[in-house]
């Protein structure tokens, strides 16, 4: 949810916010650790994408620097207002890398295939094999042009390496397919759906995501911490923006204050 907010908005208070949630939630989740190796991979990014940002747009009214003609750039100025975006650019680059990294330190990608198998019986099968049967596929690829790189003659066609992965790809399947039958993949009936009971720190973290989605959901379309860069800087800094701001840090911290039954 973190992560479409700094999508649907380009204020830099709610980008800022959605930073320290996730710093918050990464630290009193017990991923802090991770997200300090994180934010050493992300900061350089979003420092990049930010100073280059003035120098690729040329939009904005307000002239801060002045490099005249330049060789392949033609005319080049700095504007305010593109240094202001590049900020922007770069801080929903950090906040969207910081909410990437969150997710993959504190979600259990087992139980998200264990949930998504009460909506599909074989989604989880189907998901482990496309994961471990699309790089086979790439390198079985590259081993076939290597060796036909080695043969005298002309280099062979796209069309004749294509049909030689795609002959090997259906081999490889019927044999999966045979493996996967002895094992009575296909033959068994589906099973029960599995009922597990949600806790009260599931209700909570639901919860809080469901307000945060429609508070999000609702100042945007009300027209809420709106902020426009080109062709001037515009923007809305009236005390409902900090309000949002402020509900953005403190809903997804409220589950945390019942640690009861977490070790």
């Amino acid at each position: 949810m973190l992560a479409l907010i700094a999508l649907l908005f380009d204020h830099p208070l709610v980008l800022a916010a959605v930073v320290g949630a996730a710093l918050a939630i990464g630290t009193l989740g017990g991923a802090w650790r991770t997200l300090a190796r994180g934010l050493v991979f992300a900061l350089p990014f979003a420092l990049v994408i930010a100073l280059l940002n003035p120098f690729v747009s040329h939009q904005g009214l307000t002239v801060i620097a002045r490099f005249g003609e330049l060789p392949v750039l033609g005319r080049l100025d700095i504007t305010l207002e593109a240094v202001v975006y590049g900020a922007i650019l770069g801080l929903r680059t950090l906040a969207l890398l910081l909410c990437t990294i969150l997710y993959a330190a504190v979600v259990d990608p087992d139980e998200v295939l264990r949930l998504l198998r009460r909506a599909s019986f074989r989604s989880a099968l189907t998901a482990t094999l496309a994961t471990r049967m699309v790089p086979l596929l790439r390198r079985d690829g590259q081993r076939i042009a290597e060796a036909q790189r080695c043969r005298a003659g002309a280099p062979p066609s796209r069309a004749t390496l294509v049909r030689a992965v795609t002959a090997g790809a259906l081999d490889r399947a019927v044999d999966v397919a045979a493996a996967l039958e002895v094992r009575g993949y296909g033959s068994a009936r589906r099973p029960a759906r599995e009922r597990i009971p949600w806790s009260r720190h599931d209700l909570a973290f639901g919860g809080a995501t469901l307000a945060l989605a429609l508070l999000a959901v609702g100042d945007r379309l009300a027209g809420v911490a709106g902020f426009a860069t080109y062709p001037q800087i515009d923007g809305d800094w009236a005390p409902a923006t900090w309000v949002l701001a402020s509900a953005i840090v403190a809903l997804p911290l409220l589950p945390f204050l019942d640690r009861r039954g977490i070790g």
